[in-house]
């Protein structure tokens, strides 16, 4: 099968508004990526991004070559440094916004999450599927989730959905939560920040979030490119060299939400 680029983003009049959340491993690597998308987009005379970052954080020691970080921007805000880096380098006017995820990032038409615990994807799940007027939530037209372990990761573009008969319509692309849904259920996680590089690199190789953002940012391209894509996610091992995409195949997502087909659990290290 085919999906086809969202209404709401194809018609859309002026820039195509990201969310990202997180600015860690997969978040640094996932900014950077979206600068040079939005540059090549505007190159071939398109309206290209406006993205805002989101996150908590300060940059520590063990951030430093692991996360696109250096020395000297140890106890900055994490979403500070990237922004000012990418408004600088590429002459645009991204915004930074140093606290956690709110349902107000939903407004975006792109929610894209690079966050390491599942209370923090549950808390995004709730919002935007929950209707417009309730609580004060919002539903992007897509939600693209980014998460791994240490040698393997995923990423799936999603359409939430708030009203039933969305939810049925057999072409919208399912969320990483219904296809994963033990990625949002409460469990053991070992959020313990390294003290070091050398530590963080014990629990994960240095490239996984390479990897990961760089299968993410493909499925973005191709799509804000051309409207179409076939394949709206993957599995990635960078210890093996192996990548499976996850096509646009109802046939698929019934495999994955099969009791039978069970799905390895997901995490992001951060």
């Amino acid at each position: 099968m085919i999906h086809r680029l969202h209404p709401a983003c194809a018609s859309r009049h002026g820039k195509l508004i990201v969310s990202v959340i997180g600015c860690g491993g997969n978040g640094s690597q996932m900014l950077t990526g979206l600068a040079r998308l939005d540059h090549a987009l505007r190159a071939l005379g398109q309206d290209g991004l406006h993205v805002t970052a989101v996150d908590p954080d300060t940059v520590s020691p063990a951030n430093v070559g692991r996360q696109l970080f250096s020395p000297a921007d140890v106890g900055r805000p994490k979403s500070d440094v990237l922004i000012t880096r990418i408004n600088a380098f590429f002459g645009i006017n991204w915004t930074s916004e140093r606290r956690e995820f709110r349902s107000t990032d939903g407004r975006a038409h792109l929610l894209i999450s690079c966050i390491d615990t599942r209370k923090g994807r549950a808390l995004i799940n709730e919002c935007i599927t929950t209707p417009r007027g309730f609580s004060g939530c919002y539903s992007p037209a897509y939600w693209l989730d980014l998460g791994n372990r240490a040698e393997d990761g995923q990423v799936i573009l999603g359409q939430p959905a708030t009203a039933k008969r969305w939810r049925a319509n057999k072409e919208r692309l399912p969320t990483v939560a219904e296809l994963l849904p033990e990625i949002i259920k409460p469990g053991r996680e070992d959020n313990t920040p390294s003290c070091s590089l050398a530590e963080a690199l014990e629990k994960q190789h240095l490239f996984v979030n390479q990897a990961v953002t760089t299968a993410a940012l493909q499925i973005l391209w191709q799509l804000l490119r051309t409207g179409a894509i076939d394949w709206h996610g993957a599995f990635i091992n960078v210890k093996t060299g192996r990548t499976t995409p996850l096509p646009v195949d109802p046939q698929a997502w019934a495999r994955m939400r099969s009791p039978t087909k069970a799905s390895p659990k997901r995490k992001e290290k951060s």
